[in-house]
């Protein structure tokens, strides 16, 4: 005889989710986030090099860093490397801005910095 209520074999939903965790507890998988500059900080910088326009977030908006309670739009920081895509003023030499983006960016986070230009734009 079939019935539709969650027996002891097969636990509901709730008793599949992971245990909740302790913010304060000391982080023994060394997980935690990495010291160093903040992906936001990251943004600011690149920003105020000159011929920056903005930052771009790749055709799908897929090119950021997910934080709580939002993201930043052209910035990718992983472990051994740092990703940063940008719109460039076309008035402005293109090669010198993404290398000096890329100077930057290495100076801040001492990682290996690949810049890409996204997009260009034409002040009128």
């Amino acid at each position: 005889m079939a019935t539709d209520s969650p027996s002891a074999a097969d636990p509901g939903p709730s008793d599949r989710l992971p245990p909740a965790v302790d913010p304060n507890a000391p982080d023994p998988a060394g997980t935690a986030a990495p010291t160093g500059p903040t992906a936001r900080q990251i943004a600011d910088a690149v920003t105020a090099v000159d011929g920056v326009t903005g930052l771009h977030g790749g055709v799908f908006e897929e090119v950021a860093t997910y934080l709580p309670g939002g993201r930043v739009t052209g910035v990718v920081l992983g472990d051994e490397a740092a990703e940063i895509h940008i719109v460039v003023d076309a008035a402005h030499d293109l090669r010198g801005v993404a290398a000096r983006v890329r100077d930057v960016v290495t100076d801040l986070t001492g990682l290996p910095t690949m810049v890409t230009i996204e997009d260009i734009t034409i002040r009128g």
